[in-house]
């Protein structure tokens, strides 16, 4: 009698186990944001626990320079330094995920979590440092 009880109640036991187990994912993805904090702190959670070197930094928002205009001639215009397009402030990203170079993670995923919580407006770049 208590194994017939038993095989009764155990599917209810299994989903009240997926159910207690989708609730704390969710309050989990609830409690974290878009701050710069909540992210750092969730990248880090999930693919560097230890040491936490998972950083956030503000994207690089360098101004164009223009060499000359068809109407003036050339001249020496000193150093100059070509950039990445997405380092240049109209048309680059709003903020650097730096990861260290040791670490072994999962592109796809990290990509895949920040998209989660990130802002929709709100472009980005994972480099290793």
């Amino acid at each position: 009698m208590v194994a017939w009880v038993k095989s009764l109640c155990y599917p209810i036991e299994e989903l009240y186990i997926l159910w207690s187990t989708n609730r704390n994912d969710n309050l989990y993805k609830l409690g974290h944001n878009g701050q710069i904090c909540y992210l750092r702190g969730a990248l880090n959670l999930k693919f560097d626990t230890d040491p936490k070197r998972i950083r956030i930094m503000e994207g690089n928002q360098y101004k164009y320079q223009y060499i000359y205009l068809d109407n003036i001639q050339p001249r020496f215009l000193g150093t100059m330094f070509l950039y990445q397009d997405s380092d240049y402030g109209d048309t680059g990203v709003d903020f650097i995920v730096e990861v260290p170079n040791g670490l072994i993670y999962d592109d796809y995923s990290m990509r895949t979590m920040i998209n989660f919580y990130k802002l929709a407006s709100k472009r980005y770049k994972i480099q290793e440092y």
